[in-house]
């Protein structure tokens, strides 16, 4: 697998919605392995295809738990519900984090790479990470829905 080159704002391919996927074969696999290396080697949570440069409806979460990784491709939000409000920074946007608020819960009804439908529920900090992704797929930034930018130090003192 190899690490792609992450897309910066504001590359218009950011702010697009993407194409659904309509192929799924070994291409689409080795672009799923190579998302994950490139979300790896830059210390993320989530990568969206749109985020090296790839206009199809295709991401990943992985946020560290026993959920593993999590690989969405055409996915919708068929539930939502509650609401959490926490920081948010995105591998486009370096150093940048601000407040977002978004639901507390999510079920997702996703792809997998071999084309099969799946159904996803997520709650906390992945349902968070799902729906950055989700929005990336759409065109739809982090900074659109920033209620207050943070500072690095506003991040530290928030963790621990």
């Amino acid at each position: 697998m190899a690490v792609k080159q992450i897309v910066m704002f504001p590359d218009e391919v950011l702010e697009r919605p993407c194409d659904k996927v309509t192929v799924f074969d070994k291409k689409l696999t080795k672009l799923l392995g190579d998302m994950y290396d490139t979300m790896i080697e830059n210390d993320g949570v989530g990568l969206a295809a749109p985020q090296i440069g790839i206009s199809q409806q295709i991401a990943i979460v992985d946020i560290d738990d026993h959920h593993g990784t999590i690989e969405l491709i055409n996915p919708e939000i068929i539930e939502q519900r509650g609401k959490q409000t926490g920081p948010e920074g995105c591998l486009s946007f370096p150093g940048l984090f601000g407040e977002v608020s978004r639901a507390d819960y999510v079920k997702v009804s996703t792809y997998n790479r071999k084309g099969k439908v799946k159904v996803i529920e997520a709650e906390g900090f992945l349902a968070r990470a799902i729906q950055h992704e989700m929005d990336h797929l759409e065109g739809i930034l982090f900074t659109s829905k920033v209620e207050k930018y943070l500072e690095e130090e506003d991040l530290e003192s928030a963790e621990g």
